[in-house]
């Protein structure tokens, strides 16, 4: 399968450049995965909401970049040049965000997901931030990569940075933690 293919949505970003880094981003992190592109599709998409989790590791990386790039169209209205916001960076930043899990992820006698060894030890915004820096990454993206999940919290992040890192945990903790009505 070809990264295109896996994530359409790398056709927003209109700089050519950042497009493809970020494409050979995701090609390096499958050929250095034991997860194939077809099992990113059928895996869940984290390990922290009980095994009955249906929704796939793409669909939500996928909804992430869609709820990602709504949100900044939507401030990029409402505040203009008040709060400048590159749309590219965003996208980017969005598709690459969970791009580490592909090494923080290993597959189990069954088939499962589980974290493994080299997961336990760094975690995917580190992996992620390697492998994009690799392929040319450019450092507003990189930031988001490492700054999206809850290591985060612990520097000032760019506007992009705050985009993705919403987009992605009002997506995620539903799943992990809401009161039923």
């Amino acid at each position: 399968m070809k990264i295109d293919e896996l994530w359409p949505e790398l056709s927003w970003i209109k700089n050519p450049q950042l497009r493809e880094s970020t494409t050979k981003t995701w090609e390096l992190a499958l050929e250095r995965s034991v997860l194939t592109a077809e099992d990113l599709g059928r895996i869940p998409f984290t390990l922290l909401a009980g095994p009955d989790l249906k929704v796939s590791f793409m669909e939500h990386k996928r909804c992430v970049v869609h709820v990602a790039r709504e949100s900044a169209k939507k401030m990029m209205d409402f505040f203009g040049e008040e709060l400048p916001i590159n749309l590219d960076i965003v996208i980017a930043g969005a598709i690459l965000a969970d791009v580490g899990k592909l090494l923080e992820y290993e597959l189990d006698e069954k088939g499962k997901s589980v974290q493994g060894t080299y997961g336990k030890y760094l975690r995917h915004p580190f992996s992620g931030v390697s492998l994009a820096e690799e392929c040319g990454v450019p450092a507003t993206v990189c930031h988001i990569i490492a700054a999206h999940a809850g290591e985060g919290d612990l520097i000032k992040r760019t506007t992009e940075a705050y985009i993705v890192h919403h987009a992605d945990f009002m997506t995620f903790l539903p799943f992990k933690s809401r009161l039923e009505v």
